[in-house]
């Protein structure tokens, strides 16, 4: 009967070992407790501060319409993916006049956009409502392609406005494909400044920037 107990025991002591040996994620989510096993990836899609390293935004989907942050140079990819239109091939915005043709942002848009980034005040320059897909890269004018680009510290919006003539350049003359300058300049014009030939960016041809 001993001898039963003791291996009772064991076999009781083995199962608590076993378990201890293994290990888990928690992560706290709704009204209970997430757990991942140890070995499983979860779920490791970016935050809106996170560039997505290169891959190809979800065109006009936001996934936040307030509290948005400015990410350094950049702006926050949640509230602000980019969003192209349906109409702006390469033979459109290559033509002359393009962008001062199907520019419309009306003062109402400009201030939600403020209002999503919780900018109550601003002085004059000190801001610009911008296409972040610029319109001369076939963006368009939905609130998912603007947001409040501040002038200074630099580089700031004087600086992007001559990346977006840098990639315009570029895709009208085809050495850049129209579809990997959107890319580049929705997910990190910076880098796009930091690496063009400095003095390279022509003023723009297609009725202005922003």
């Amino acid at each position: 009967m001993k001898f039963l107990r003791l291996l009772v025991m064991i076999a009781a002591l083995s199962v608590v070992f076993s378990a201890c040996g293994s290990t888990a994620s928690y992560s706290s989510g709704g009204n209970g407790v997430a757990i991942t096993p140890a070995g499983s990836s979860g779920n490791s899609g970016s935050s809106g501060n996170q560039a997505p390293s290169g891959a190809e935004p979800k065109w006009g989907v936001q996934t936040k319409t307030s509290g948005c942050i400015v990410h350094g140079a950049n702006q926050d990819f949640a509230c602000t993916p980019g969003a192209l239109l349906a109409t702006g091939t390469k033979d459109a915005i290559c033509q002359s006049g393009y962008a001062g043709g199907v520019r419309n942002v009306p003062d109402s848009e400009k201030n939600q956009v403020y209002a999503e980034y919780g900018i109550a005040s601003r002085t004059p320059g000190q801001y610009e409502v911008d296409h972040l897909v610029s319109l001369e890269l076939g963006g368009s004018n939905e609130i998912a392609n603007l947001w409040p680009e501040a002038a200074s510290p630099k580089p700031g919006f004087h600086e992007k406005d001559k990346v977006e003539n840098y990639l315009h350049s570029q895709v009208c003359s085809g050495a850049v494909a129209l579809n990997q300058a959107q890319i580049e300049i929705a997910t990190n014009w910076l880098a796009v400044y930091n690496g063009m030939p400095k003095k390279s960016a022509p003023d723009s041809p297609t009725g202005g920037s922003a």
